[in-house]
């Protein structure tokens, strides 16, 4: 950016800064604030019914910008928490994991009728809705020390459980836990009174990533984990239940033709910005 462009655009945020009404007034009567409440669960290699996964609690805030009585712009900032283990059918495997979600998204809406409490708009809405965003992830694995017998949760990803990083399987890199994320689904929406709004809503997850759950290809070997390293006890934990057996190098430790994905469903309640800060209308600002 050239000198004088950075100096207007300083300029411009000061200015901001020192009247934030002239900021903020021409979001007043179309923006909202919420809160949304409920479950987060996950579909991937260690969750064979796929959508009716183990369910663990999540929660977001947001704003909302309405376009309209059919449109609408959100951001929002999420948290929650899926895990997996593997069911009886598949126990020699062993496998299990849990890992936080943080979630940050941009999305649009579209009610497919006019929306309101005023007017000709309806005060009920089926909506539609589709955006991309990002989210941090942190697979772990409860492990127990074999020397101490210590149970504690310890992070996968820096153990590349699946030979990441080495010269062995050079086209396996390790994994980011920093990832893109496309939230799409769908809610129904009531208009409680002008300025409140409830909300039942399922958003799929669509990820780039198959490492969710710390697998996705086949076991390695001590060869490359270590003979007795923690990487190697959390790899193949199928000497846990079936004392001696060890899978060999190539056999299939996950499924790669897919990738991981997990699903937010909620409860929210909406509040408009009207009538949280519509003191600010009887401001003045003063340059």
């Amino acid at each position: 950016m050239s000198r004088p462009g950075a100096f207007l655009t300083v300029c411009s945020f000061a200015m901001m800064l020192s009247c934030p009404t002239v900021f903020a007034q021409g979001f007043l009567s179309r923006g909202e604030l919420g809160v949304a409440v409920g479950g987060m669960n996950y579909i991937g290699d260690l969750n064979h019914q796929r959508l009716d996964g183990t369910v663990r609690p999540a929660a977001a805030i947001f704003g909302r910008y309405c376009m309209g009585d059919r449109w609408a712009a959100a951001v929002s900032l999420g948290c929650g928490q899926v895990a997996g283990g593997d069911p009886d059918v598949d126990k020699l495997r062993n496998l299990s994991f849990r890992s936080r979600i943080f979630e940050a998204s941009l999305r649009l809406e579209f009610n497919f009728v006019p929306f309101g409490a005023e007017g000709f708009c309806f005060r009920t809405a089926p909506y539609l809705f589709a955006g991309v965003g990002l989210f941090h992830f942190n697979p772990q694995a409860r492990y127990r020390d074999p020397v101490s017998g210590r149970v504690s949760w310890v992070d996968l990803q820096p153990l590349r459980t699946e030979g990441q990083g080495s010269g062995v399987y050079p086209d396996r890199v390790p994994y980011s836990l920093m990832q893109t994320v496309l939230p799409f689904g769908l809610g129904f929406k009531m208009a409680l009174s002008k300025s409140v709004t409830l909300a039942v809503e399922y958003g799929y997850r669509l990820t780039w990533t198959d490492y969710l759950d710390d697998v996705s290809t086949t076991y390695v070997g001590d060869q490359v984990l270590g003979t007795g390293t923690t990487a190697a006890a959390l790899a193949d934990r199928s000497g846990e239940v079936c004392e001696g057996y060890v899978n060999m190098p190539g056999i299939q430790r996950g499924d790669d033709s897919l990738d991981d994905a997990y699903a937010f469903f909620n409860v929210s309640l909406t509040v408009s910005m009207e009538a949280l800060f519509g003191w600010l209308r009887s401001k003045r600002c003063e340059l």
